[in-house]
Protein backbone atom coordinates (compact mmCIF):
# COMPACT_ATOMS: atom_id res chain seq x y z
CA UNK A 1 0.00 0.00 0.00
CA UNK A 2 2.83 2.15 0.86
CA UNK A 3 3.99 2.19 -2.87
CA UNK A 4 0.69 2.63 -4.28
CA UNK A 5 0.27 6.06 -2.17
CA UNK A 6 3.53 7.30 -2.69
CA UNK A 7 2.80 7.35 -6.81
CA UNK A 8 -0.84 8.52 -5.99
CA UNK A 9 1.22 11.73 -4.28
CA UNK A 10 3.62 12.19 -6.78
CA UNK A 11 0.96 12.20 -9.70
CA UNK A 12 -1.23 14.47 -7.56
CA UNK A 13 1.47 16.49 -7.36
CA UNK A 14 2.48 16.18 -10.72
CA UNK A 15 -1.54 17.41 -10.92
CA UNK A 16 -1.01 20.70 -9.29
CA UNK A 17 2.25 21.97 -10.23
CA UNK A 18 1.12 21.43 -13.95
CA UNK A 19 -2.15 23.58 -13.20
CA UNK A 20 -0.05 26.29 -11.70
CA UNK A 21 2.07 26.25 -15.14
CA UNK A 22 -1.18 26.62 -17.23
CA UNK A 23 -1.92 29.69 -15.76
CA UNK A 24 1.23 30.91 -15.70
CA UNK A 25 1.19 29.77 -19.68
CA UNK A 26 -2.07 31.95 -19.82
CA UNK A 27 -0.83 34.88 -18.77
CA UNK A 28 2.42 34.35 -21.59
CA UNK A 29 -0.59 33.10 -24.36
CA UNK A 30 -2.67 36.77 -22.88
CA UNK A 31 0.59 38.67 -23.93
CA UNK A 32 1.38 36.91 -26.88
CA UNK A 33 -2.17 37.87 -28.33
CA UNK A 34 -1.67 41.29 -27.37
CA UNK A 35 -4.35 40.99 -24.84
CA UNK A 36 -2.45 42.16 -21.68
CA UNK A 37 0.81 44.34 -21.82
CA UNK A 38 2.84 46.36 -18.97
CA UNK A 39 0.56 48.54 -18.58
CA UNK A 40 -2.83 46.81 -17.90
CA UNK A 41 -0.91 44.08 -15.98
CA UNK A 42 0.76 47.06 -13.68
CA UNK A 43 -2.82 48.17 -13.31
CA UNK A 44 -3.93 44.73 -12.27
CA UNK A 45 -1.29 44.44 -9.78
CA UNK A 46 -1.84 47.37 -8.30
CA UNK A 47 -5.59 47.02 -7.29
CA UNK A 48 -4.18 43.23 -6.67
CA UNK A 49 -1.72 44.58 -4.00
CA UNK A 50 -3.56 47.04 -2.80
CA UNK A 51 -6.95 46.04 -2.93
CA UNK A 52 -7.76 42.27 -3.22
CA UNK A 53 -4.66 40.87 -0.98
CA UNK A 54 -5.59 43.27 2.41
CA UNK A 55 -9.20 41.88 1.66
CA UNK A 56 -8.01 38.04 1.17
CA UNK A 57 -6.07 38.51 4.89
CA UNK A 58 -8.35 39.84 6.92
CA UNK A 59 -11.10 37.29 5.93
CA UNK A 60 -8.53 34.44 6.17
CA UNK A 61 -6.92 35.31 8.70
CA UNK A 62 -9.93 37.23 10.83
CA UNK A 63 -11.98 34.18 10.31
CA UNK A 64 -9.39 31.09 11.38
CA UNK A 65 -7.74 33.05 13.94
CA UNK A 66 -9.21 33.14 17.56
CA UNK A 67 -8.02 32.69 21.01
CA UNK A 68 -7.91 29.04 20.63
CA UNK A 69 -5.74 28.92 17.52
CA UNK A 70 -3.70 32.05 18.01
CA UNK A 71 -0.72 29.44 19.08
CA UNK A 72 -0.36 28.49 15.85
CA UNK A 73 -0.05 31.65 13.97
CA UNK A 74 2.64 32.51 16.62
CA UNK A 75 4.71 29.52 15.45
CA UNK A 76 3.82 30.29 11.66
CA UNK A 77 5.10 34.08 12.74
CA UNK A 78 8.49 32.50 14.30
CA UNK A 79 9.11 30.10 11.74
CA UNK A 80 8.67 33.02 8.49
CA UNK A 81 11.55 35.00 11.15
CA UNK A 82 13.61 31.58 11.06
CA UNK A 83 13.14 31.29 7.56
CA UNK A 84 14.26 34.11 6.34
CA UNK A 85 17.19 34.54 8.55
CA UNK A 86 18.54 31.10 6.92
CA UNK A 87 17.79 32.13 3.57
CA UNK A 88 20.00 35.56 4.46
CA UNK A 89 22.48 33.94 5.67
CA UNK A 90 22.75 31.08 2.72
CA UNK A 91 22.32 33.58 0.42
CA UNK A 92 25.20 36.35 2.01
CA UNK A 93 27.47 33.22 2.36
CA UNK A 94 27.10 32.69 -1.19
CA UNK A 95 27.67 36.28 -2.31
CA UNK A 96 30.27 37.42 -0.02
CA UNK A 97 32.39 33.96 0.67
CA UNK A 98 31.55 32.39 -3.25
CA UNK A 99 32.09 35.51 -4.74
CA UNK A 100 28.21 35.37 -6.17
CA UNK A 101 26.29 37.92 -7.50
CA UNK A 102 24.22 40.50 -4.73
CA UNK A 103 21.18 39.40 -6.10
CA UNK A 104 21.88 35.84 -5.08
CA UNK A 105 20.64 37.00 -1.76
CA UNK A 106 17.38 37.76 -2.25
CA UNK A 107 16.71 35.10 -4.56
CA UNK A 108 17.43 32.93 -2.49
CA UNK A 109 15.76 34.96 0.64
CA UNK A 110 12.46 35.87 -0.88
CA UNK A 111 10.00 32.92 -3.20
CA UNK A 112 6.75 33.11 -4.16
CA UNK A 113 4.97 33.03 -1.03
CA UNK A 114 1.47 33.89 -1.90
CA UNK A 115 -0.45 33.50 -4.90
CA UNK A 116 1.85 30.54 -5.74
CA UNK A 117 0.84 27.95 -2.67
CA UNK A 118 -2.66 29.02 -2.58
CA UNK A 119 -3.05 28.26 -5.92
CA UNK A 120 -1.03 25.23 -5.73
CA UNK A 121 -3.35 24.37 -2.45
CA UNK A 122 -6.22 24.85 -3.99
CA UNK A 123 -5.59 22.22 -7.14
CA UNK A 124 -3.74 19.62 -4.64
CA UNK A 125 -7.76 19.42 -3.02
CA UNK A 126 -8.96 18.76 -6.02
CA UNK A 127 -6.89 15.74 -6.66
CA UNK A 128 -8.63 15.18 -2.64
CA UNK A 129 -4.73 14.00 -2.09
CA UNK A 130 -5.37 16.35 1.06
CA UNK A 131 -8.04 14.10 2.50
CA UNK A 132 -5.67 12.47 4.56
CA UNK A 133 -4.61 15.22 6.21
CA UNK A 134 -8.03 16.06 7.84
CA UNK A 135 -8.54 14.11 11.31
CA UNK A 136 -11.05 15.34 12.37
CA UNK A 137 -14.95 15.89 11.25
CA UNK A 138 -14.57 19.01 9.22
CA UNK A 139 -14.50 18.42 5.48
CA UNK A 140 -11.73 19.02 3.33
CA UNK A 141 -12.65 22.52 2.18
CA UNK A 142 -12.96 23.80 6.20
CA UNK A 143 -9.16 22.20 6.22
CA UNK A 144 -7.85 23.79 3.23
CA UNK A 145 -9.23 27.18 3.72
CA UNK A 146 -7.29 27.33 7.14
CA UNK A 147 -4.11 26.20 5.47
CA UNK A 148 -4.53 29.35 3.18
CA UNK A 149 -5.05 31.27 6.36
CA UNK A 150 -1.24 29.64 7.27
CA UNK A 151 0.43 30.30 4.02
CA UNK A 152 -1.24 34.21 4.43
CA UNK A 153 0.64 34.76 7.72
CA UNK A 154 3.79 33.66 6.19
CA UNK A 155 3.44 35.54 3.14
CA UNK A 156 2.86 38.85 4.89
CA UNK A 157 5.82 38.54 6.62
CA UNK A 158 7.53 37.84 3.18
CA UNK A 159 5.95 41.05 1.86
CA UNK A 160 6.88 43.48 4.96
CA UNK A 161 10.80 42.16 4.56
CA UNK A 162 10.87 42.07 0.67
CA UNK A 163 10.92 45.48 -0.31
CA UNK A 164 12.70 47.18 3.10
CA UNK A 165 15.08 44.64 3.21
CA UNK A 166 15.16 43.49 -0.08
CA UNK A 167 16.49 46.66 -2.00
CA UNK A 168 19.31 46.97 0.48
CA UNK A 169 21.14 43.53 -0.13
CA UNK A 170 21.83 44.27 -3.59
CA UNK A 171 24.89 46.34 -4.76
CA UNK A 172 25.91 46.96 -0.87
CA UNK A 173 29.09 46.66 -1.36
CA UNK A 174 29.55 49.84 -3.60
CA UNK A 175 28.58 52.63 -0.86
CA UNK A 176 28.11 55.88 -3.28
CA UNK A 177 30.18 59.12 -2.12
CA UNK A 178 27.61 61.74 -1.30
CA UNK A 179 29.04 64.06 -4.24
CA UNK A 180 27.52 61.39 -6.36
CA UNK A 181 23.87 62.07 -5.81
CA UNK A 182 22.27 64.16 -8.21
CA UNK A 183 18.76 65.79 -7.44
CA UNK A 184 17.47 65.04 -10.72
CA UNK A 185 18.19 61.95 -11.49
CA UNK A 186 15.68 61.69 -14.61
CA UNK A 187 13.32 59.40 -12.96
CA UNK A 188 9.94 60.13 -12.10
CA UNK A 189 8.64 60.36 -8.67
CA UNK A 190 5.68 58.24 -7.30
CA UNK A 191 5.81 57.59 -3.44
CA UNK A 192 2.46 55.87 -3.74
CA UNK A 193 3.68 52.69 -5.97
CA UNK A 194 4.23 49.41 -3.90
CA UNK A 195 5.16 46.22 -5.62
CA UNK A 196 3.24 43.53 -6.13
CA UNK A 197 3.63 39.90 -4.03
CA UNK A 198 4.35 37.90 -7.21
CA UNK A 199 4.89 40.11 -10.54
CA UNK A 200 7.48 42.18 -9.67
CA UNK A 201 5.81 44.83 -12.25
CA UNK A 202 5.41 47.68 -9.35
CA UNK A 203 7.82 50.34 -7.50
CA UNK A 204 8.66 49.85 -4.39
CA UNK A 205 8.28 52.23 -1.67
CA UNK A 206 11.88 51.78 -0.63
CA UNK A 207 13.05 54.20 -2.99
CA UNK A 208 10.61 56.42 -3.47
CA UNK A 209 10.70 56.73 -7.27
CA UNK A 210 8.80 54.77 -9.77
CA UNK A 211 10.96 52.05 -11.87
CA UNK A 212 9.17 50.22 -14.53
CA UNK A 213 9.65 47.28 -16.43
CA UNK A 214 12.72 45.92 -16.72
CA UNK A 215 12.24 46.88 -20.96
CA UNK A 216 10.53 49.84 -21.38
CA UNK A 217 7.36 50.11 -24.24
CA UNK A 218 10.24 50.34 -26.95
CA UNK A 219 12.19 46.98 -25.61
CA UNK A 220 15.17 48.71 -24.68
CA UNK A 221 16.85 47.90 -20.96
CA UNK A 222 16.61 51.09 -18.54
CA UNK A 223 19.35 52.56 -17.90
CA UNK A 224 21.35 52.17 -14.30
CA UNK A 225 23.17 54.56 -13.41
CA UNK A 226 23.05 55.34 -9.24
CA UNK A 227 24.22 53.20 -6.72
CA UNK A 228 22.84 53.05 -2.87
CA UNK A 229 24.30 51.63 0.06
CA UNK A 230 22.62 49.92 2.84
CA UNK A 231 24.30 52.17 4.72
CA UNK A 232 24.18 55.73 2.68
CA UNK A 233 20.40 57.26 1.99
CA UNK A 234 19.88 58.21 -1.43
CA UNK A 235 18.21 61.93 -2.59
CA UNK A 236 14.69 60.09 -2.62
CA UNK A 237 14.90 60.43 1.05
CA UNK A 238 14.14 64.13 0.70
CA UNK A 239 11.26 63.11 -2.09
CA UNK A 240 9.71 61.31 0.59
CA UNK A 241 8.84 63.80 3.31
CA UNK A 242 5.31 64.28 3.18
CA UNK A 243 5.13 62.09 5.77
CA UNK A 244 6.81 64.64 7.93
CA UNK A 245 7.01 68.45 7.77
CA UNK A 246 9.41 69.66 5.76
CA UNK A 247 10.97 72.32 7.49
CA UNK A 248 11.05 69.09 9.93
CA UNK A 249 12.70 66.56 7.83
CA UNK A 250 15.33 68.81 6.30
CA UNK A 251 16.74 69.26 9.68
CA UNK A 252 16.97 65.39 10.50
CA UNK A 253 20.13 63.61 9.32
CA UNK A 254 20.24 61.18 7.02
CA UNK A 255 21.02 57.90 9.00
CA UNK A 256 17.86 59.14 11.05
CA UNK A 257 16.17 59.36 7.76
CA UNK A 258 17.35 56.21 6.64
CA UNK A 259 16.05 54.40 9.44
CA UNK A 260 12.56 56.42 9.33
CA UNK A 261 12.13 55.25 6.08
CA UNK A 262 13.22 51.65 6.68
CA UNK A 263 10.69 51.62 9.07
CA UNK A 264 8.08 53.20 7.42
CA UNK A 265 8.48 49.91 4.21
CA UNK A 266 6.88 47.52 6.73
CA UNK A 267 3.89 49.40 6.70
CA UNK A 268 1.38 48.49 3.94
CA UNK A 269 -1.97 47.74 2.99
CA UNK A 270 -0.97 43.92 2.93
CA UNK A 271 0.08 43.86 6.62
CA UNK A 272 -2.38 46.41 7.38
CA UNK A 273 -5.31 44.17 6.42
CA UNK A 274 -3.52 41.40 7.92
CA UNK A 275 -3.42 43.36 11.58
CA UNK A 276 -6.90 44.08 11.06
CA UNK A 277 -8.10 40.77 10.54
CA UNK A 278 -6.09 39.43 13.46
CA UNK A 279 -7.82 42.13 15.70
CA UNK A 280 -11.44 41.28 14.21
CA UNK A 281 -10.70 37.24 15.02
CA UNK A 282 -9.47 37.59 18.33
CA UNK A 283 -12.29 39.77 19.87
CA UNK A 284 -15.32 37.41 20.21
CA UNK A 285 -17.56 39.78 19.82
CA UNK A 286 -15.90 41.32 16.56
CA UNK A 287 -15.14 37.62 15.43
CA UNK A 288 -19.44 36.53 15.69
CA UNK A 289 -20.13 39.84 13.92
CA UNK A 290 -18.17 39.54 10.68
CA UNK A 291 -17.63 35.65 10.74
CA UNK A 292 -20.67 34.28 11.99
CA UNK A 293 -23.82 33.21 10.04
CA UNK A 294 -26.88 36.17 10.42
CA UNK A 295 -28.94 33.55 12.54
CA UNK A 296 -25.90 33.44 15.19
CA UNK A 297 -25.28 37.20 15.06
CA UNK A 298 -23.38 37.35 11.92
CA UNK A 299 -24.60 41.38 11.19
CA UNK A 300 -21.84 42.13 8.64
CA UNK A 301 -21.16 38.48 7.55
CA UNK A 302 -23.94 38.48 4.78
CA UNK A 303 -22.82 41.66 2.93
CA UNK A 304 -19.43 43.08 4.06
CA UNK A 305 -17.49 40.01 4.84
CA UNK A 306 -19.16 38.26 1.60
CA UNK A 307 -17.83 40.92 -0.36
CA UNK A 308 -14.44 41.10 0.58
CA UNK A 309 -14.58 37.45 -0.04
CA UNK A 310 -15.26 37.76 -3.25
CA UNK A 311 -12.35 40.57 -4.24
CA UNK A 312 -10.40 38.71 -1.95
CA UNK A 313 -10.77 35.34 -4.17
CA UNK A 314 -9.29 37.41 -7.00
CA UNK A 315 -6.11 37.75 -5.92
CA UNK A 316 -5.46 34.03 -6.37
CA UNK A 317 -4.82 33.87 -10.07
CA UNK A 318 -4.56 37.13 -11.20
CA UNK A 319 -1.05 37.68 -9.66
CA UNK A 320 0.32 34.08 -11.21
CA UNK A 321 -1.47 35.46 -15.10
CA UNK A 322 0.34 38.54 -14.86
CA UNK A 323 3.46 36.42 -13.86
CA UNK A 324 3.05 35.00 -17.26
CA UNK A 325 2.85 37.83 -18.63
CA UNK A 326 5.98 39.78 -17.28
CA UNK A 327 8.00 36.37 -17.78
CA UNK A 328 7.10 36.45 -21.80
CA UNK A 329 8.03 40.38 -21.96
CA UNK A 330 11.09 39.59 -20.53
CA UNK A 331 11.68 37.30 -22.26
CA UNK A 332 10.84 38.89 -25.66
CA UNK A 333 12.83 42.01 -24.54
CA UNK A 334 15.63 39.84 -24.22
CA UNK A 335 15.05 38.65 -28.08
CA UNK A 336 14.91 41.86 -29.52
CA UNK A 337 17.82 43.58 -27.81
CA UNK A 338 19.87 40.33 -28.82
CA UNK A 339 20.45 40.48 -25.00
CA UNK A 340 21.27 36.31 -25.55
CA UNK A 341 24.94 37.17 -25.60
CA UNK A 342 24.78 38.29 -21.59
CA UNK A 343 26.23 34.78 -20.39
CA UNK A 344 23.88 33.38 -17.40
CA UNK A 345 25.57 32.49 -14.54
CA UNK A 346 24.98 28.73 -14.03
CA UNK A 347 26.94 28.26 -11.02
CA UNK A 348 24.95 30.96 -9.55
CA UNK A 349 21.51 29.93 -10.82
CA UNK A 350 22.08 25.89 -10.15
CA UNK A 351 23.06 26.80 -6.56
CA UNK A 352 19.78 29.26 -6.30
CA UNK A 353 17.69 26.41 -7.85
CA UNK A 354 19.45 23.64 -5.31
CA UNK A 355 18.46 26.03 -2.46
CA UNK A 356 15.09 26.51 -3.62
CA UNK A 357 13.96 22.94 -4.87
CA UNK A 358 16.07 20.65 -2.83
CA UNK A 359 18.03 21.77 0.05
CA UNK A 360 15.17 23.63 1.96
CA UNK A 361 12.53 21.55 0.64
CA UNK A 362 14.41 18.48 2.45
CA UNK A 363 15.39 20.88 5.39
CA UNK A 364 11.72 22.13 6.08
CA UNK A 365 10.28 18.48 5.60
CA UNK A 366 12.62 16.94 7.64
CA UNK A 367 12.83 19.87 11.16
CA UNK A 368 8.97 19.47 10.93
CA UNK A 369 8.16 16.19 10.91
CA UNK A 370 10.90 15.71 14.06
CA UNK A 371 9.24 18.45 15.76
CA UNK A 372 5.53 17.39 15.28
CA UNK A 373 6.16 13.72 15.95
CA UNK A 374 8.90 14.33 18.77
CA UNK A 375 6.80 17.48 20.68
CA UNK A 376 3.97 19.22 21.08
CA UNK A 377 5.05 22.34 19.89
CA UNK A 378 3.07 22.24 16.53
CA UNK A 379 -0.50 20.65 18.09
CA UNK A 380 -2.38 18.13 15.90
CA UNK A 381 -3.24 19.87 12.86
CA UNK A 382 -1.68 18.14 10.31
CA UNK A 383 -2.52 20.24 7.96
CA UNK A 384 -0.41 23.14 9.72
CA UNK A 385 2.68 20.70 9.46
CA UNK A 386 1.96 20.73 5.74
CA UNK A 387 1.81 24.42 5.39
CA UNK A 388 4.98 24.76 7.72
CA UNK A 389 6.72 22.56 5.02
CA UNK A 390 5.88 23.70 2.19
CA UNK A 391 6.37 27.61 2.98
CA UNK A 392 10.26 27.78 2.15
CA UNK A 393 9.99 26.02 -0.94
CA UNK A 394 9.16 27.02 -4.75
CA UNK A 395 10.44 29.21 -7.75
CA UNK A 396 12.34 32.59 -6.74
CA UNK A 397 9.76 35.37 -6.71
CA UNK A 398 8.58 37.53 -9.63
CA UNK A 399 9.46 40.54 -7.45
CA UNK A 400 13.20 39.76 -8.26
CA UNK A 401 12.98 41.86 -11.02
CA UNK A 402 12.01 45.18 -9.50
CA UNK A 403 14.18 44.45 -6.51
CA UNK A 404 17.02 44.82 -9.18
CA UNK A 405 15.65 47.94 -10.45
CA UNK A 406 15.02 49.89 -6.90
CA UNK A 407 18.30 49.34 -6.25
CA UNK A 408 19.81 50.55 -9.77
CA UNK A 409 21.44 46.77 -10.33
CA UNK A 410 23.25 46.64 -13.96
CA UNK A 411 21.48 45.62 -16.72
CA UNK A 412 23.29 42.68 -17.37
CA UNK A 413 21.54 41.56 -13.66
CA UNK A 414 17.96 41.99 -14.76
CA UNK A 415 18.52 39.95 -17.94
CA UNK A 416 20.17 37.05 -15.80
CA UNK A 417 17.23 37.78 -13.53
CA UNK A 418 14.87 37.38 -16.11
CA UNK A 419 16.55 34.42 -17.32
CA UNK A 420 16.62 32.93 -13.45
CA UNK A 421 12.85 33.32 -13.22
CA UNK A 422 12.28 31.61 -16.50
CA UNK A 423 14.20 28.66 -15.55
CA UNK A 424 12.69 28.11 -11.95
CA UNK A 425 9.21 28.25 -13.20
CA UNK A 426 9.59 25.86 -15.50
CA UNK A 427 11.80 23.91 -13.42
CA UNK A 428 8.88 22.78 -11.65
CA UNK A 429 8.29 20.17 -14.72
CA UNK A 430 11.10 18.44 -13.72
Amino acid sequence: MAPAGLLESFLSAIQASLSVLLVISYGGLAAWLGLLNHANTKAISKICVRMFLPALLFTKIGSELHAGSASRYLVILLWAIVCHVLSFIIGITAHLGLGMPDWVTVAIMFNNTTSYPLLLVTALDDTGILKALVVTDETTREAIERAKSYFLVFATVSSCLTFAVGPRLIDTEHPPEPEDYKEDDGLSVDADDEASEETGLLGSRSSGVQFNHPFSSSGTLLPSNRRRSIFNPGPDFDRRASVVPKSRWQKLSPRTKWWLLFISDFFNAPLLGAVFGAIIGLIPSLHRAFFSSTEDGGIFTAWLTASLKNIGSLFVPLPVVVAGVSLYTAMKGLKENQTDRVKLPWLTVSFILIVRFVLWPIASISFIYAIATRTELLGTDPMLWFAMMLMPTGPPAMKLITLIQVSDGEPEDEINIAKLLTVGHFHLLL
